[in-house]
Formats: structure tokens, sequence, C-alpha cells
């Protein structure tokens, strides 16, 4: 395999992730998050709690939050970063918009919230691991957490764990006690498969 067809290949594996990651994210934020009785850690939770504290539209500050994390993976992590990041903003927006007059699919998977926070956390888990594993972020909470393991080295379960938990802790001002802590299941739970999926080893074939 030469050079050139080298890279495309893995051009084309990095964009089947990608795909497959925003389709599979779009569709557990769709039909489960978008319904079900519990919140957001990272930048949309924190968006939230501007909102309810400042007045400020999450339409400003998520705007600005999602800035700030891209500016600093695509620092980190360079050009293969920004590519990807925008396959992903793409994939998800249409996948997300195909899926919404349908949405929710499954109306079973809301009807209680420890069934909502389990499987939604696996939906945006797996979604979100597969586009960060090709090297893509879908929001800015995906961007921060992949520049800091770049950066620092730290392991992305735990990046996601502290953001978002503290995140939710300060939540806790304005949203009841309950949804805070099935919000933190789910936010937990989706930041661990992240990072499993992350530590997937891969084995290249061996020229013969």
């Amino acid at each position: 395999m030469t050079v050139h067809s080298k890279s495309a290949h893995n051009f084309l594996v990095c964009a089947g992730l990608l795909l497959a990651g925003t389709l599979i994210q779009a569709f557990g934020v769709c039909n489960i998050h978008a319904h079900a009785p519990v919140t957001e850690g990272g930048v949309i939770g924190l968006s939230l709690l501007l909102e309810h504290w400042t007045g400020l539209s999450p339409a400003v500050s998520s705007l600005f939050l999602n800035l700030a994390c891209f500016l600093f993976g695509l620092r980190q992590l360079g050009k293969h970063f920004l590519v990807c990041t925008l396959l992903s903003f793409l994939g998800y927006s249409v996948f997300y918009a195909l899926l919404e007059p349908w949405a929710p699919l499954l109306p079973c998977l809301i009807s209680h919230p420890a069934v909502s926070a389990l499987t939604g956390a696996v939906f945006v888990g797996i979604g979100a691991g597969l586009c960060v594993r090709a090297g893509g972020a879908t929001t800015g909470d995906d961007a921060l957490a992949m520049g800091i393991q770049h950066r620092f080295g730290v392991d992305v379960r735990w990046v996601y764990l502290c953001s978002d938990g503290l995140v939710l802790c300060l939540s806790m001002s304005y949203i009841p006690l309950h949804t805070i802590l099935w919000s933190l299941l789910t936010v937990i739970l989706s930041g661990q498969i992240i990072g499993w999926i992350q530590k997937i080893p891969v084995h290249e074939k061996r020229r013969s």
C-alpha cells in the first residue's frame, strides 16, 4: 500500500467512525436527553446555569464557551482535529435534523429516570467515544477533554467527570436534587464509556 493510498484509507476509516459516532450520539440526544427528566453537564449545563442566574441567553453563552473550548483543542491538536471536528459538526446536525421530526422513537426509554439516564449515557458515550477516537469533537466538552488529555496526559474519563460534575454541583442551586442525581449518573457513565473506547487497542496488519 502506497503512502497516498494509506492516507486515503485512514481518512475513510476516520470519516466512517465520525459519521457512525454522530448518528449514535444524535439518536441518544434527540430521542432520550431532549425528552427525559435529566439535565446536562459541560457547556450546555453551564450555559443554562448562567441563564438562570444572570439572564444571559444560552445562544450567546454557549457560543463563546464552545468557541473557547474548540480553540483550545485546535491549539493542542492541530489541523487533523479541525477537519474531523467540522465533519462531526456537519454529521451531527444533519442526523439530528433527520431524527427530530420522529422523536421520541422509543418512548419506553424515557418512561423512568433510571432507564433514560442509563440508556442516554450509553448512546452519548458510544457516539462521542467514536468521534473522540477518530479525532473529532461534536461539542466543546469533547474538545476540552481531548485538548487536556493531549497537553497534560490526563485520562479523558477524569476530565469529563470533573467538568460535568462541577457544573452539576453548581446547578444544584436551582435544579431539584433528584434530577441532579440522575444527571450525575448519566455523565459519569457516558464519560467512562468514552474513556473505555479510547483505550481499545488498534492492531495494524503486518505486511507479508
